[in-house]
């Protein structure tokens, strides 16, 4: 198989990655297609027998942060975001689940929704995950580790989510 075509065969991949990191269908069609050219573009950058699906990843990845940081954003978590607002397909519960599943997604914060989306649904090792991030594989378990705490909790949360919560009482102490 062609260099070419092994990276049209991740395409997929990278669309549904590319449409979890931004929440907006177009963006994501220009970041994949822009990984698609920089990694043709730089075809001989790549080290045979290692892992293209990573390096393209990465390449996404990088991509998407250099975006971000041309929009002068940090992260796509403010309250307009284009996910706030889905709706669920009529008469399906799975539909509901799926909706509450990605607001939450997008209520972490992106290094732990980055980490999530690449061992949990790309299914990249934690080496894998190490090398496209650019982060030790200590800090790829501890993200994880949060990320799945953090989802857990704003699932469990009820509808009403975390602004409406009580306080907890902060417990002083009088010195004598």
């Amino acid at each position: 198989m062609s260099f070419e075509a092994e990276v049209i065969s991740w395409l997929p991949q990278l669309r549904r990655y590319a449409r979890a990191l931004t929440g907006d269908r177009a963006w994501a069609d220009d970041l994949v297609q822009d990984t698609a050219e920089r990694a043709l573009a730089r075809w001989a950058a790549f080290r045979p027998n290692s892992n293209l699906r990573a390096w393209l990843l990465t390449i996404l990845r990088h991509l998407y942060i250099d975006q971000l940081r041309g929009r002068r954003e940090i992260a796509v978590d403010e309250e307009s975001a284009p996910w706030r607002n889905l709706e669920a397909p009529p008469r399906e519960v799975d539909g509901l689940v799926l909706r509450d599943l990605q607001r939450a997604l997008y209520c972490l914060p992106v290094e732990q929704r980055e980490v999530l989306l690449l061992v949990c649904v790309e299914e990249l090792t934690y080496q894998e995950t190490s090398k496209a991030l650019g982060v030790p594989v200590g800090t790829v378990m501890s993200r994880l580790s949060r990320a799945r705490e953090h989802l857990r909790v704003l699932l469990e949360e009820p509808a009403q989510g975390p602004a409406h919560k009580v306080p907890p009482l902060k417990v002083v102490r009088n010195p004598r």
